[in-house]
């Protein structure tokens, strides 16, 4: 990816981040990029494809410092690596919150945008089939399809934790809790599922008390 089609993208998850998709304006785009509009129309083919692709570029960000390893030549348990990879989206810097609002801004757009619809799709069940792929390591014997359900309600509460943190409706040290009980929730039940791999019923599901104490 060129350096000004990089810069831009950065500069579109900023101004959404800051005013939203519906706030998203090429003059501004193109001066908060430092760019002519005329780059811009060259780079996108137009707002939907800028839209896509500025998507795409949160999503690739987010994955890059969520999978980032700590500086130690010991790798991380399976356990460890999930928790990582989940609550590393809860990081009062910048760059991180600022990619947490965009994507929150993407995803509401979406209501009313069917054009945006299709790459959360995609991103979504991308996202969950990595949880799920952790979970696996974590709980081995489990069945696929729970493991799939646990994942669609980690990233699920995940990102209503992430708009109330951000909204300062919920302290982050609180979202961070909420989360790492979400996860032992989720892994005492699938490891439930592994010793009895029978076909349960909405009644065996983590009850909310079990999510959030």
């Amino acid at each position: 990816m060129s350096d000004r089609r990089t810069a831009i993208l950065e500069s579109a998850a900023r101004v959404i981040a800051r005013r939203g998709v519906r706030g998203l304006r090429v003059e501004e785009l193109a001066a908060e990029a430092n760019v002519s509009k005329a780059l811009i129309y060259y780079h996108f083919e137009d707002r939907a494809d800028l839209l896509r692709r500025t998507l795409a570029y949160v999503n690739n960000r987010a994955e890059r410092y969520t999978t980032e390893q700590p500086g130690t030549a010991r790798p991380d348990r399976p356990l460890r690596r999930l928790e990582r990879a989940l609550l590393l989206e809860f990081q009062d810097i910048p760059h991180v919150r600022e990619n947490s609002t965009a994507w929150g801004e993407l995803r509401a757009s979406a209501v009313f945008d069917p054009e945006l619809r299709g790459e959360l799709a995609l991103a979504d069940v991308i996202w969950v089939r990595e949880v799920a792929d952790c979970l696996g390591r974590v709980q081995p014997a489990a069945p696929e399809s729970a493991l799939t359900a646990s994942a669609e309600r980690l990233t699920a509460l995940l990102e209503g934790l992430s708009t109330r943190w951000l909204s300062d409706i919920l302290p982050l040290e609180d979202a961070r809790a909420r989360m790492r009980g979400a996860i032992e929730a989720e892994v005492a039940h699938l490891a439930r599922h592994a010793r009895c791999p029978v076909h349960r019923t909405a009644s065996a599901l983590p009850s909310s008390q079990d999510l959030f104490d």
